[in-house]
């Protein structure tokens, strides 16, 4: 009887039990990677600290000292201004399926999302919580507008630049957000009829195959842009090229430089959406071209001016992470490298050279080292992915694995991508800075501008005597 009633009980839970599982067996349903998601969280972090406090430092050095505040004022607002529009409509028009240049409002004030929903990420099957997806795009959609505040710094109204960021943001951020970045994520893609379903609702640029890992064209050539419009429009400063407008606090600029430098791991490194191999790939690459950035800013400098400057290294290291932006994660670490050296020998010469023979004043270089650097890196992008040159190719989610290359074919996407971000940026531009100016007035008096703008705007100096 003991025997019996002992395999009765190993038919239970071997057999019977293994019988029984599989016939009840439930799909698992598809749940968040911890570990993806404690690295965006980590992520998220790290591009806030790039905007507050580093891009407020890295520009508010370059500024004269009667118009630090102004700047850490301009950045701060902005970037909590940005974050706010970001949750009323710009996820949902940015990330969800409308045309190929907008998306929907199904998500305004971001309706439907909750602690459950999930974001897709590059890989079939892998998920990130789509809350934390919203905040770290919202991070890119802030820093973006801050960006711009550079080019026309230290002579426009408060006033104005908000008014500015609100429609720059909605018609030329969002879009090419858009254009770029929307598809229906990789799941999509198992068969030829169903990728080209899923591909007929992405974003303009994605459907040319254009790449843009972490947003040379979304952000920086974006920014770029429109910065370099704003400066042509608004004007010169007083005592351009007469007078000194020299950075009052090189110090601050390079401790902002190097939160950026920090910072940037969290932009690039993030936009893989994976804590993974493909991810420290990236991680290399962002390093290694801010550094061949660096040195080459600083050589070209002691060659042609007799002296390397701190301000030329820490806007090489600039230079450096805006190239290697749209490539960090079809690069190779050599290509890299060579897209760092690029950058930072002819952002040099942009800031340089060609902006005294245009005669336009980009005060503190928004175009030379984002517009010019954000091009390098975009066209770079279809050279440094190939395969010969060490890059990872392009990945087929089809055939599930790496699509043949060309060259010609890539360079000529991203052709693409940066001439409808220069075309889509300056026409919003344009037309944004003529709507403030009939409306409010671009540009304070010249008293206040020879005052500075930390007074006259905002009532209170960053330092007391």
């Amino acid at each position: 009887m003991k025997q019996l009633l002992t395999t009765f009980i190993l038919f239970a839970l071997l057999g019977y039990a293994g019988f029984s599982f599989a016939e009840t067996a439930v799909p698992v349903p598809p749940a968040a990677n911890k570990g993806d998601t404690a690295w965006m969280i980590v992520a998220t972090v790290l591009v806030i600290l790039m905007v507050i406090p580093g891009l407020a430092l890295f520009y508010g050095g370059m500024v004269r000292a009667k118009n630090m505040l102004s700047m850490l004022m301009q950045v701060f607002v902005i970037f909590s201004m940005m974050a706010i529009l970001w949750a009323i409509y710009g996820y949902s028009i940015a990330f969800t399926e409308g045309n190929a240049f907008f998306g929907g409002l199904s998500k305004m004030f971001l309706k439907g999302i909750t602690p459950d929903s999930l974001a897709a990420t590059f890989s079939k099957a892998v998920y990130v919580p789509e809350y934390i997806y919203v905040a770290f795009q919202l991070t890119f959609a802030a820093i973006t507008p801050a960006l711009i505040v550079g080019a026309f710094a230290e002579r426009v109204k408060f006033s104005a630049v908000l008014l500015f960021m609100f429609l720059w943001f909605t018609f030329s951020y969002l879009p090419m957000a858009h254009m770029v970045w929307y598809w229906t994520g990789p799941d999509a893609y198992t068969d030829a009829s169903a990728a080209e379903a899923a591909t007929a609702t992405a974003g303009f640029l994605f459907k040319k195959g254009a790449l843009d890992f972490a947003g040379g064209t979304v952000v920086h050539i974006n920014a770029g842009i429109a910065g370099l419009v704003g400066c042509l429009m608004i004007g010169k400063r007083i005592g351009y090229k007469k007078e000194s407008l020299a950075p009052h606090s090189v110090t601050m600029t390079m401790i902002g430089a190097s939160l950026l430098w920090v910072g940037w791991f969290g932009f690039n490194v993030g936009s893989n959406l994976e804590a993974n191999g493909l991810a420290a790939l990236v991680f290399v690459n962002t390093l290694l071209a801010s550094a061949a950035a660096t040195l080459a800013w600083v050589g070209a400098e002691w060659l042609l001016r007799g002296k390397p400057s701190m301000l030329g290294g820490a806007s090489g290291a600039v230079a450096g992470l805006v190239a290697i932006t749209p490539a960090c994660g079809w690069a190779g670490p050599m290509g890299a490298i060579m897209l760092g050296l690029v950058a930072g020998a002819v952002c040099f010469w942009a800031v340089t050279m060609l902006k005294g023979a245009l005669g336009y004043d980009d005060s503190l270089d928004a175009f030379g080292v984002h517009g010019i650097g954000g091009i390098i890196g975009a066209l770079g992008t279809g050279i440094v992915a190939s395969p010969s040159l060490g890059g990872t190719g392009v990945w087929d989610y089809v055939a599930n694995g790496v699509a043949e290359y060309s060259m010609i074919g890539q360079v000529t996407s991203q052709a693409w991508g940066v001439g409808v971000c220069i075309i889509w940026s300056s026409v919003v531009s344009f037309i944004a800075y003529k709507i403030v100016d009939m409306v409010i007035g671009l540009r304070v008096s010249e008293e206040v501008e020879r005052e500075g703008l930390d007074v006259s705007e905002h009532g209170e100096t960053a330092y007391h005597s």
